[in-house]
């Protein structure tokens, strides 16, 4: 394990593939690379690409991707791909759409089942993007599964989180209620090219000016992505709001928070496993089925198999 953490550090594309599949079957030699390229992470920009379905956050990624890459910027991308609810595979198609950037030497791109997490993210997808902010990426993209009105935690993950909306899908504000707007530190009207872009522009300035007094506000943008319009104000706007967060003292902030959920995350999955390991599947089913028969409540079940760890 040293000597590939030594071949990770040396800059081995190879060496980072193979501990990010450790990385991502939860395994002792995975979580001990981690605990060895932890300290080197911390540099990158992460970037969030979130939105409904069919909003082309897809081409957005590889465009702005491509944009970075004019400007000598290196990369690792995320893409996250919605698991099957029968089978629990997935297509990663997102990895198709992208495919003219993996003979690129200055991007990586890293494809991820969902595996029915929320938030349109993956279970293992904190790990996997800490260890590309080891290797020396300057810019981390995560690409989030078409996300609804209240999956927000990529917010958690990213410093910088753009909303991508795109006119003409009927009720075009109805996608943007609840707390999947608020999150959004930078709005994208993509295929700004079709009918119904500038309505669509209009309705989210109108809903931002409902922002308390003094919040930050921000920007709206238009992009055509297939057509590469609009990346170069894009990836301004992203450093822009770099500059905000490290100026304001915000960073920091955000920093804590990201890493506070991350520890309570990975404290609950810990106890989880632990409880599971501490109960027998005789005592689990004797439970779930006094609970089905409404002879125990399922806070009491719970409070049961806890104490099985806690004694």
């Amino acid at each position: 394990m040293d000597e590939l953490v030594e071949r990770f550090l040396a800059g081995d594309r190879r060496a980072l593939a193979r501990i990010i599949s450790r990385v991502e079957s939860e395994s002792g030699e995975g979580r001990e690379c981690l605990r060895q390229l932890y300290p080197h992470s911390g540099k990158a920009h992460i970037i969030g690409i979130t939105g409904g379905a069919g909003a082309g956050k897809s081409t957005l990624t590889g465009a702005l991707a491509a944009e970075y890459r004019r400007r000598g910027k290196t990369l690792g991308i995320v893409a996250v791909d919605p698991s099957s609810p029968f089978t629990h595979g997935a297509i990663l198609g997102d990895r198709i759409r992208m495919q003219e950037l993996t003979l690129d030497p200055g991007v990586y791109m890293r494809s991820m089942a969902g595996r029915g997490a929320l938030g349109g993210l993956a279970p293992t997808i904190d790990d996997v993007v800490a260890v590309m902010d080891a290797f020396g990426f300057d810019y981390v993209i995560i690409e989030t599964v078409g996300a609804g009105q209240d999956e927000v935690e990529i917010a958690g993950l990213a410093l910088t989180t753009i909303l991508v909306n795109n006119p003409g899908t009927g009720d075009d504000i109805q996608a943007l209620k609840a707390g999947i707007i608020e999150i959004a530190d930078i709005l994208v009207v993509n295929k700004a090219d079709h009918p119904g872009a500038d309505v669509l522009v209009s309705q989210l300035q109108a809903l931002l000016s409902l922002a308390p007094a003094g919040a930050r506000r921000p920007p709206i943008l238009k992009t055509t992505a297939l057509k590469a319009e609009g990346l170069a104000e894009l990836a301004d706007a992203i450093g822009e709001h770099g500059a905000y967060l490290a100026q304001s003292g915000e960073l920091e902030r955000r920093r804590a928070d990201d890493a506070r959920q991350q520890v309570l995350s990975i404290a609950r999955q810990i106890l989880l496993e632990r409880i599971r390991a501490a109960t027998s599947e005789e005592e689990l089913a004797e439970l779930v089925l006094r609970v089905a028969a409404r002879k125990l409540d399922p806070h009491s079940a719970a409070e049961q198999l806890a104490g099985n760890v806690l004694r």
